[in-house]
């Protein structure tokens, strides 16, 4: 009786070692959004990610990704207030699209702030850079590293546009962010607001003139079959990604797991800026390739763009904040 006893207790224990180690094993897989797909070079970063922690770890930390913002119903603005309530765990995200919960994000979104990759490098891997990662950090989600979606360049379907003139009363389609609102009111342009997902059906029913994306953007989703037969190189404003974790998984991850994450997220996020940037030529010949005009702007040109959207500067610097504005600036001069 004792020993069958013994015997029932010792597999009631294996049982529950069982299911704990199975509880275990559950926990170290991580959801990953992303709100481009591995076509781009954002969704491509996502995945590095993913396969550089899964090598690493032994395959001990599995990081899931899903692209598309499913995981929060479509809606890209919603991402980081969703990590930051750990409804999701980890994410590649957009400065812009995470600037409605942390506007000194809207740096980035400056117009003509960035004249070149210098100037981004010089920004994103300086003092500035820093401060940014720092206030993310205070709002509960911890950054690891930087990746790129890139320079976003101006397209539409009715005129080569190399001047603030040629944008009057365009509707260009803009992203969820008042600072774009901004920015296309100053060029003397009609912004509309609207979804990635509602943006193509509009194009192509004519609804808006045009819309401003990175070249990859363009290119993979093939904006020139849209009518979009213009597009302008005029580099107003680079879109960093970050990577980043719900700051409460963070804490629970000891240090060697954290230092391993952390390290997979400044490969990838290298790996991805160094493959879109070496991309850019090859993107640009295949669009030229397809019929698309092409403008590059002189430097009187964009001058004259950056003279019109002074105005910008003048209402958003106090909201960034007038210290890592100047940071920025300073940054970008002495590159």
């Amino acid at each position: 009786m004792l020993t069958r006893r013994l015997l029932s207790l010792s597999a009631t224990a294996l049982g529950a070692g069982l299911l704990c180690f199975s509880l275990s094993a559950q926990a170290r897989e991580y959801s990953v959004s992303t709100v481009l797909s591995a076509d781009f070079p954002w969704g491509q970063a996502a995945e590095k990610w993913a396969e550089l922690v899964e090598e690493r770890s032994d395959g001990d930390i599995t990081l899931r990704v899903y692209p598309n913002s499913q995981l929060v119903n479509g809606d890209q603005t919603r991402e980081f207030s969703a990590m930051r309530q750990g409804l999701i765990d980890m994410a590649v995200g957009s400065t812009i699209n995470w600037s409605p919960q942390v506007p000194e994000l809207n740096l980035f979104s400056l117009p003509f702030l960035m004249p070149d990759t210098g100037s981004v490098d010089a920004i994103t891997g300086g003092e500035a850079g820093e401060m940014v990662f720092n206030t993310i950090e205070s709002r509960g989600v911890m950054p690891l590293a930087w990746g790129e979606n890139g320079f976003r360049e101006l397209s539409n379907s009715k005129q080569p546009i190399v001047s603030p003139e040629d944008l009057d009363g365009l509707k260009i389609r803009v992203v969820g962010s008042p600072l774009f609102q901004d920015t296309f009111t100053a060029l003397g342009a009609n912004p509309t607001q609207m979804s990635w997902a509602d943006a193509k059906p509009a194009l192509t029913t004519g609804a808006v003139d045009g819309q401003e994306n990175p070249l990859s953007v363009f290119d993979v989703a093939r904006i020139d079959q849209v009518g979009q037969k213009y597009l302008t190189l005029w580099h107003y404003m680079n879109d960093p990604l970050i990577f980043a974790v719900n700051q409460r998984i963070w804490q629970q991850f000891p240090e060697e797991d954290r230092e391993l994450l952390r390290q997979a997220a400044i490969d990838a996020g290298q790996w991805e800026i160094e493959m879109s940037r070496e991309q850019k030529n090859e993107r640009l010949a295949a669009i030229k390739e397809r019929g698309v005009e092409v403008s590059e702007l002189t430097e009187d040109q964009r001058q004259a763009f950056i003279e019109a959207t002074q105005s910008v500067y003048e209402e958003w610097t106090p909201q960034i904040g007038e210290e890592l504005v100047a940071t920025a600036r300073e940054a970008v001069e002495k590159r």
